[in-house]
């Protein structure tokens, strides 16, 4: 089964089109590096939750949008070894997050069920 790298965060929805070019450098640099895919999901229909939800995870303003991102690598020693490259990569060192990293959530994922 495959590993999955997964990032929530808030985007400035004024920014849409500057994350969406962040992410087209960056996942071309994640393929490279051995990526399977990076899919990048803008928030449509994000509901408020009574204790929690996807806004109050990452602390969203209403002047910011929710995005869902994952990245799908074969396996975890594929993604480390990925990780590491593109950590040393000068490209990658450059990029700009069009967003405020400190609230964004990450985590990696073993994939136990495709159906």
């Amino acid at each position: 089964m495959s590993y999955i790298d997964g990032m929530i965060a808030a985007v400035p929805t004024a920014s849409k089109a500057a994350y969406l070019e962040h992410a087209r450098i960056t996942g071309a640099i994640f393929k490279e590096y051995g990526a399977m895919a990076c899919v990048e999901n803008w928030g449509v229909d994000i509901p408020d939750g009574q204790v929690t939800d996807f806004k109050k995870a990452v602390q969203a303003n209403a002047d910011e949008t929710i995005v869902l991102s994952w990245i799908t690598w074969t396996d975890k020693a594929a993604r480390d070894t990925g990780w590491g490259q593109i950590m040393q990569d000068a490209r990658m060192q450059a990029q700009e997050m069009p967003f405020d990293g400190k609230r964004m959530i990450f985590g990696a994922f073993e994939t136990i069920l495709t159906v």
